[in-house]
This record gives structure tokens, C-alpha cells and sequence, in this order.
């Protein structure tokens, strides 16, 4: 019966809300969330070959910490007021080297050069919004990434 009861939990939908997209392994960065301020940008860093190196996440007004391996050449993707990401696209290799970021106002940003095994990361509700990034980063990038969902800050 315990046995059941682990596999049902293991298996249940709110365990796919902190999937980890790539191969993994390093060392684990999360973004800190912010109760008072939405996303209202991202920030990815990309190396030689097109390996996503870092992430930062912009909160209201403000960057969060550089999350990832040093180097890269930035690529910016700022929302507009009461714009939300709803879905996050990508592929992987032996790490991150894709991804894609679509909005609630159809816009969408590319980050990368799509290569690997592919993901596509959504929440669980229609109502939900990306409110954080996590996952795994070695010497050389990114090596797995993950997105927490939840519903928008009401004002």
C-alpha cells in the first residue's frame, strides 16, 4: 500500500512542476522569487557554438544575480507592462543551446541555435505565469533548466 501511495505522489502533476530540462549536473542556481515585482525580462548569455552560459531574470526593475558559467555575448528580451511569459521552449545537448520564450501578447524571443533534444515547458494552469528560473551550470554553461509557474501579482 505505501508503495502505491509513493508512486502516486511521485506521479502526480505537481511533480512536473519542477522538471529539469538537459543533462544536468554542477552546481544548482534558483532565482529568489519576488513578491512584489512579475518578470519583466530575461537576459541570456551565449558562448562560442551557440551553448546558452548564463541567465538572469529581471524583476520589476531590477536584474537578478548572473546565473550560470562567465563569458557570452548578451541577448535581451524585455516584457511590456502586464506582459507575462507563458511557455518556454528549448533543446539541449550536453547543455542548454536553445530557447525559445513566448508571451501572453504573442511575442516571442530566441535565444541560442536550436540543436539536441528538445522541451517544452507550460504550467499546469492557463492562468499561470513564469515567476522563476532554476536548474544546473557547469564550467562551460548551462547544463539544465527549469521554470516555476504560478498566478500573477495582484496589484
Amino acid at each position: 500500500m505505501l508503495l502505491w501511495l509513493t508512486l502516486a505522489l511521485l506521479w502526480s502533476p505537481t511533480c512536473w512542476a519542477g522538471a529539469l530540462y538537459g543533462r544536468g549536473g554542477g552546481s544548482y542556481f534558483s532565482t529568489t522569487k519576488d513578491n512584489e515585482n512579475e518578470i519583466t525580462g530575461i537576459r541570456v548569455f551565449i558562448g562560442i557554438g551557440g551553448i546558452i552560459k548564463s541567465i538572469q531574470v529581471r524583476f520589476g526593475s531590477s536584474w537578478s544575480e548572473k546565473y550560470g558559467a562567465p563569458g557570452g555575448s548578451p541577448q535581451e528580451f524585455l516584457l511590456q507592462p502586464g506582459e507575462y511569459i507563458i511557455r518556454a521552449d528549448g533543446s539541449y545537448k550536453l547543455f542548454l543551446r536553445h530557447l525559445v520564450i513566448y508571451t501572453s501578447y504573442e511575442r516571442k524571443a530566441l535565444f541560442g541555435e536550436n540543436s539536441g533534444k528538445s522541451f517544452s515547458a507550460f504550467p499546469d494552469g492557463s492562468d499561470k505565469v513564469l515567476t522563476g528560473v532554476f536548474g544546473q551550470h557547469k564550467l562551460l554553461g548551462i547544463s539544465s533548466i527549469g521554470f516555476d509557474w504560478d498566478y500573477p501579482i495582484i496589484q
